[in-house]
């Protein structure tokens, strides 16, 4: 596991810190930000500290459903999801990469479903990421 970019508790990162620690690929961020507004609206993100280990990750909601979890890298981003029984079926069935698929089939079952983590570096890995908002967002 890397070291996390923001792991100091008393400091809460913001925009600027994200879109600093991001370089280029703020850009991938903000377009994903955006799809959210755009398509589902009621959007809004929270800083969350967890634990040292991971340091802050950028939680977001629409109203009060966790939409997915982001945390922070040099250069790039990981994007967490949690999804249940109905989203994982329908992502089975999905024109999703098989590798995505597999991936989530050999997830841990929790009580509130499956995670699934993507690294965003490039649209390809974005797209896929909205793909997954939507059947989030959709079931």
């Amino acid at each position: 596991m890397t070291e996390p970019v923001f792991p100091d508790k008393s400091k809460m990162p913001d925009d600027n810190a994200l879109a600093n620690v991001l370089g280029k690929k703020w850009a991938l961020y903000e377009r994903m930000y955006q799809f959210l507004e755009d398509d589902f609206g009621n959007i809004h993100k929270e800083w969350k500290f967890y634990m040292k280990k991971t340091g802050w990750s950028l939680k977001i909601l629409q109203k009060k459903r966790n939409i997915l979890f982001l945390g922070p890298q040099k250069g790039f981003f990981r994007v967490t999801f949690i999804f249940g029984k109905k989203a994982q079926a329908v992502i089975e069935n999905s024109d999703l990469p098989d590798n995505i698929k597999k991936t989530l089939r050999d997830a841990r079952q929790y009580m509130e479903g499956k995670g699934l983590q993507i690294e965003v570096k490039l649209v390809k890995d974005l797209n896929i990421v909205k793909k997954l908002i939507r059947i989030k967002l959709e079931n």
